[in-house]
């Protein structure tokens, strides 16, 4: 059930209205309805993807809840340790199973051909034919929960009905973001409510949505990226580079719209989510880039993986190898192949690279406060104010075209393919019949709108959220119009939902 189909438009609209008609009844019983219809509608939707691995997500759901509490009721150290590593176990297990027991077979198939020099292959019988839609966000979201009452950052809540739910709310349930419990579980305690700026900024959240999939991520992803991945070599140099920056474009209108969608849906239906995009081409540094680009999983990833590695807390080696594993098992996250592991390679030797750059910047500073003021004042002036732009510009394009080389690796399915786009752009051939005026300013578009004022994307939504409302609902008219026209034959499938 795709965000940018009918379909969903249909069965949010019978959510809406089922959800609030049980909202309108104050008594702590109807707002138990209203939780008890979600819960229902959530596992309905994710049961029209397949309906067989509804067991699973209500089994890891049931098994977390309960080891949570038995976790929280026990004060031996050891006893809770090993709770807590049988949740891990279980749900990674879980996702190690569905999600690369495929890869696992086929790597060491592959080992025992070229040690034995043999011809070796899986047969079908050992696969895992189709794995679970959504399953490494859910897990990694009811993981996170288990690990916090171990903490002690969370009480382990009371409620069976209101975990269930916060783990299968359908908004976030397929492809994020990636929710903590103390964000979510508080919101489903509270007696709900929809204030008309709320249903404005939802119904706007919605519509940005759906204008970057439909109208730039899918036309990008159609008419340019595709074409250009699956057969470089036809291509000149200039439109495979063209392609390679449409597929930045695309991945990010792509998941931010699908983003956007979930955090406008929940909100319609009373409840918030964390923002999980802030212009992530605008990153002056790889560091800066994940504080911007999916900021659920980053921050996921530095509290429950970097920082119980140790972070930054031992010597500058350890920092690194910390940087390295995080960022290693972050690729392998998106998924069962060795591009994304060399993905995640890329990104954690950009971020080391980063971080002792940084640090040799600060040592140099910190050199120069110990010199006389005079000469401190000599050295600013020599640095003037003008050059800061510039500076900051060049470090924006250069981070920007590190991530567009990593997300080559990212996007085909081979290295050897990899390799031919790098070796294409290198021919510098500069031909592009494959490039009309129309495509190319959907690219700049998509790239460009990162560099907007904060202030007027606020003021647009703020213009929204304050017009009456028939003019929102003529304004959502000619948005519907226009997606209809730019739509393609069939609905294509947000990128994250592969993750």
């Amino acid at each position: 059930m795709l965000f940018n189909t009918l379909r969903y438009a249909e069965f949010f609209a019978a959510v809406f209205v089922g959800s609030w008609a049980l909202a309108r009844f104050a008594r702590t019983s109807a707002n138990r309805a209203r939780l008890v219809f979600l819960l229902l509608v959530s596992y309905g939707f994710y049961a029209a993807w397949d309906w067989r691995y509804l067991p699973l997500i209500f089994a890891s759901s049931t098994v977390d809840f309960l080891l949570a509490r038995a976790i929280a009721r026990e004060s031996r150290p050891r006893a809770r340790r090993a709770m807590l590593i049988a949740t891990v176990a279980l749900n990674l297990g879980f996702l190690g199973f569905f999600k690369y027991w495929n890869f696992a077979i086929e790597n060491a198939a592959a080992l025992r051909a070229l040690l034995t020099g043999e011809p070796t292959t899986v047969g079908t019988a050992f696969r895992v034919l189709l794995p679970p839609v959504g399953i490494s966000f859910f897990t990694f979201e009811s993981m996170s929960y288990v690990i916090d009452v171990y903490r002690g950052e969370l009480r382990p809540h009371k409620s069976y009905l209101r975990y269930l739910l916060f783990v299968a709310f359908f908004p976030h349930l397929v492809a994020g973001p990636i929710v903590r419990p103390r964000d979510l579980l508080p919101q489903f305690e509270r007696a709900p409510s929809l204030t008309r700026e709320q249903g404005g900024e939802g119904m706007f959240l919605v519509a940005i949505g759906l204008v970057k999939k439909v109208v730039l991520s899918d036309q990008l992803a159609l008419n340019l990226v595709d074409r250009v991945f699956e057969r470089p070599e036809n291509y000149s140099a200039l439109e495979v580079l063209a392609g390679v920056y449409g597929y930045a474009a695309q991945i990010y209108c792509d998941f931010s719209g699908y983003t956007d969608i979930a955090i406008g849906s929940a909100l319609l239906l009373g409840v918030r989510f964390p923002k999980n995009f802030d212009a992530p081409y605008k990153a002056r540094n790889l560091a800066d880039f994940w504080r911007r680009w999916h900021i659920s999983l980053s921050t996921w990833l530095r509290d429950y993986l970097y920082i119980p590695l140790g972070g930054n807390r031992g010597s500058e080696l350890a920092t690194y190898r910390n940087l390295m594993i995080t960022m290693l098992l972050g690729g392998l996250w998106h998924g069962a192949s060795w591009n994304f592991v060399f993905w995640g390679f890329l990104h954690g030797l950009g971020l080391a690279v980063t971080r002792a750059f940084q640090r040799a910047v600060r040592r140099r500073r910190s050199g120069a406060e110990g010199e006389g003021a005079g000469e401190v004042a000599g050295r600013a002036s020599a640095s003037p104010s003008l050059l800061r732009f510039p500076l900051h510009a060049l470090c924006v394009l250069l981070t920007f075209h590190y991530v567009c080389f990593a997300w080559i690796f990212f996007r085909v399915p081979t290295f050897s393919q990899a390799v031919l786009i790098l070796r294409q752009i290198g021919t510098l051939t500069t031909f592009h019949p494959n490039l009309p005026p129309v495509l190319v300013a959907l690219l700049g578009a998509a790239l460009l709108s990162h560099y907007v004022p904060e202030r007027l994307y606020e003021r647009a939504r703020a213009s929204f959220i304050a017009a009456p409302a028939p003019l929102q609902g003529a304004l959502l008219f000619l948005v519907a119009v226009g997606l209809h026209e730019a739509a393609s034959a069939t609905a294509v499938p947000f990128v994250y939902f592969q993750f």
